[in-house]
This record gives structure tokens, C-alpha cells and sequence, in this order.
């Protein structure tokens, strides 16, 4: 494995990451990343019933600098600006209450008075980060409620951004924010870092939400665009957050990045020219970035601490062993199949199978891979998924039949998926129909 000590935060290596150079561009990255760090600190100081407040004067400050900005310049420091405005807009509120000294206490502590350069990361920043994303987990939140809760509180997302990514009314994205708020009120949850005992648990729902934001981001399920980068890069920082604080630097959290950056690494060459698919076995690797992938096999160094193995570790083992190989043809597919056989006794789902038997076919050949979707092809989950039926129908392609090839094309253009998807099905229907029409 490749060492990668002086690696730095994904923010400057995934594009996407950087502002565009532009007054309003520039706003948006410093409120989607620094925003999370002024709401956690506020909502320690007021306590998480008042998380909403520590929100609302956050979003105060960025309609200030949208106000400003365009007109007397961009400041110096615009991360310390927007903090700056942030607090003075909380002392403004607390004011009325009888505990302002109090308050005004805590407020200096946690946010400097001077609007000079600001440390990139300070250890109680950094717990504060913490604390809101296992709070934006808790136990007591709703499952479906933790990632727009997450998205909205630790990663500065909008309800309108949320809905676009999850492909969710804004009106039921709210809703469900408005619950999960509702229920911190309701069962008094602190913005605290969580016992030992009960860290373990509420590490486990954050990963999964962190992996669900990234496989979002990867992998969209419909819309216009077949990659979302943004959620890519919040997913990453996120999990960079979680391996920095010494609670949660733990073999998982590693794991987990490691597979991140390195899925992430590929998307440079997943869309082609105009946004089209491109398949793994056709992409361009020299548009791989290899900082990313030095920082995915760091991180998978880091993750075999241990005798702990979760179904990231093989997932993560699986993605080194595609960007460890100079061409698909180098793939070492039996291994890879045997990693997926390995996985789906930790994680038993049918996609797992879909994938291992994509490997046995790279490996055994296209009626191998036939065979093993045979077991899974009526499985109730998989009656919409268009990935099946266009693995289905790529191997019965290269098994000789473009009858059934093609029929399977069709049953993934049935389903939903994105639009680049789409049209690279119907594309590889219409070299098959004039063969077909002649059967």
C-alpha cells in the first residue's frame, strides 16, 4: 500500500471542492462548509432545543454577505466574517434573556471577538462537529428523518438541495426535518458526545448515513446527471471529521473513507464528453486521481487495525482491487468475487449477488454469470432495479442472444433510472434491434 502521510482534506482534491473564484460561488462553499462549525458551536451555547435559532442566525449571516459583499468586496477573511455576523446576531437575541451574561460568557469562549484569521480546526470545533452529527443520528430520530437531518444541520445543505438529492418533495423533506426537531426538543436530547457504551451505536447510524449521502452522490437513482459530486465531497468530509476526533478514529471509520476516495477517484472518467456513461471496461484511468487513491489505501492501511471487519472493509478491499489494476483486463475478478461471496455473509442483500455474479462472468465467462442471476432474478427488490436487467441483458449479448438481450434492455428502460442511464440503454437496444428483428 502507498503511504500518504502529508495527505490533505478532499475539499482540495475532488472538483467540486473549490469555490469558483466568483462573489456568489464563493459564498455558497464558505456557508456549505463552515456553517456546520458556527450552528454546532451556537447550539452547545443555547442548548439543542435551540438548534433552530443557532440555525436561523447562521442563515442571517449569509443573506448579510449576499446583501454586502457584491457591493463593498469580498472581506479578507470571509469564513471569520460570516462567524463574526453569526455571533453578533445571537447576542442580539440573547440580549432579552436574564442569563446574558451568562451566555455572552460562553459566546466569547466559543467564537472569537476578532474577526482575525480563524484556525482551520479547533479541537472544541471539532467535538462541537461531532457532537451534531451523532445528534442529528440519535436513536430517538427517525431512520429516513437522520439524513435531511444531517444534511441540513452538518453539511449546510438547503431543503431545496435535499429534495433535488434525494428526489424528495420539499415539502416532505421539510416536514421531516421538522419532526426530527421536534423530537430533540421532545425527549430533551443534548448536543453532548454520547457514553462509551452508547457511542458505538450511534457511530454505526452515522456511517450509514455517511454512506448513504456518498452512494447518493456516486450513484444517482434518477434525474438529469449520473454523478453528484457535491454530495460526494460532503460524505468525504464527514467521514474525514469522524477519523480526525480521537473518539471515532476507530478501523471502520477508515474503512469507510477508504472506500469513499477510492470510488471517489474514479469520477473524472466515469461520464464521457456531453455527460454520457462510461462503462469501468471503457473508462479513461489516466484521469483516475491518484491523490485520492494514495488517501483510499492510507485509509485502508489504517482500517486493518484490529479484528474488526464490516462490510466496508470488503467493499473498500474490492475498490482497491480495481485501481490497483493498469487495465479491466487486469482486474483480478476471481478475487473480487470472492470478496463479494465474502460480504454477502455480513450483509446479505441481493445487489451483492448481482455484483458477485458481474465479477464470476468477468472471470468464468458470460454463462456463469447467467447462471447465479438465475437465483436472484424474481427477487421481490429487484423486480425495478434497471441494473439487473441491463447486466442481464449485457450478458446475454456476449452469450450470442440478441433476442433476449434485447428484451432485457427494454425491462431496464421500464424502470427508473438516470438519464445518461437511459440513454446508454436505448443506445445499446438499437444496435440490437435490426439483429433481433431478423430472429
Amino acid at each position: 500500500m502507498t503511504p500518504f502521510d502529508d495527505a490533505k482534506p478532499v475539499a482540495g482534491i475532488l472538483p467540486g471542492g473549490l469555490p469558483d473564484g466568483l462573489p456568489d460561488g464563493l459564498v455558497d462553499h464558505l456557508f456549505r462548509h463552515h456553517s456546520a462549525k458556527i450552528v454546532a458551536s451556537l447550539t452547545r451555547v443555547f442548548g439543542a432545543h435551540n438548534l433552530q435559532l443557532a440555525e436561523d442566525v447562521v442563515q442571517d449571516a449569509l443573506i448579510r454577505a449576499l446583501q454586502t459583499w457584491p457591493f463593498q468586496g469580498v472581506p479578507e477573511n470571509p469564513a471569520a466574517w460570516l462567524t463574526q455576523v453569526a455571533k453578533n446576531r445571537a447576542m442580539d437575541l440573547i440580549r432579552r434573556e436574564t442569563v446574558w451574561s451568562q451566555k455572552q460568557t460562553e459566546l466569547e469562549r466559543v467564537l472569537p471577538q476578532s474577526t482575525a484569521e480563524l484556525p482551520v480546526v479547533e479541537s472544541g470545533e471539532t467535538d462541537d462537529q461531532l457532537a451534531i452529527m451523532l445528534m442529528c443520528c440519535h436513536p430517538a430520530i427517525p431512520r429516513e428523518a437522520q439524513l435531511a437531518l444531517t444534511l441540513k444541520v452538518a453539511c449546510g445543505f438547503s431543503v431545496t438541495e435535499i429534495a433535488r438529492a434525494l428526489l424528495a418533495q420539499e415539502e416532505a423533506i421539510a416536514k421531516r426535518i421538522v419532526r426530527a426537531k421536534k423530537q430533540i426538543r421532545d425527549r430533551a436530547i443534548t448536543l453532548e458526545l454520547p457514553s462509551a457504551d452508547q457511542l458505538s451505536e450511534r457511530l454505526e447510524a452515522v456511517l450509514h448515513v455517511v454512506y448513504l449521502l456518498f452512494n447518493e452522490g456516486y450513484s444517482a437513482t434518477q434525474g438529469e446527471n449520473l454523478l453528484r459530486a457535491d454530495l460526494c465531497v460532503e460524505a468525504i468530509r464527514l467521514g474525514e471529521l469522524l477519523a480526525a476526533h480521537p473518539r471515532t478514529n476507530v478501523p471502520q471509520v477508515h474503512a469507510l473513507l477508504a472506500l469513499m476516495m477510492l470510488q471517489a477517484a474514479r469520477l473524472p472518467a466515469r461520464t464521457k464528453d456531453g455527460g454520457a456513461l462510461a462503462l469501468l471496461a471503457e473508462q479513461d484511468r489516466s484521469l483516475w486521481n491518484r491523490r485520492l487513491i494514495a488517501a483510499g489505501l492510507r485509509h485502508l492501511g489504517q482500517a486493518a487495525a484490529g479484528d474488526t471487519l464490516t462490510r466496508y472493509h470488503l467493499q473498500a478491499e474490492i475498490a482497491a482491487l480495481h485501481v490497483a489494476a493498469n487495465s479491466d483486463a487486469e482486474t483480478d475478478w476471481q478475487a473480487i468475487a470472492a470478496l463479494y461471496l465474502q460480504l454477502y455473509q455480513l450483509d446479505p442483500s441481493p445487489i451483492v449477488l448481482l455484483n458477485r455474479a458481474v465479477a464470476v462472468a468477468r472471470w468464468q465467462g458470460a454463462e456463469a454469470g447467467i447462471r447465479l442471476l438465475a437465483e436472484i432474478e424474481n427477487h421481490p427488490s429487484l423486480r425495478t432495479y434497471h441494473l439487473l436487467f441491463a447486466v442481464l441483458a449485457d450478458l446475454w449479448r456476449q452469450a450470442g442472444d440478441s433476442q433476449k438481450a434485447a428484451q432485457y434492455y427494454r425491462m431496464a428502460l421500464a424502470c427508473n433510472c438516470t438519464e445518461p442511464e437511459r440513454q446508454f440503454l436505448q443506445q445499446q437496444l438499437s444496435r440490437l434491434e435490426p439483429a433481433d428483428d431478423q430472429v
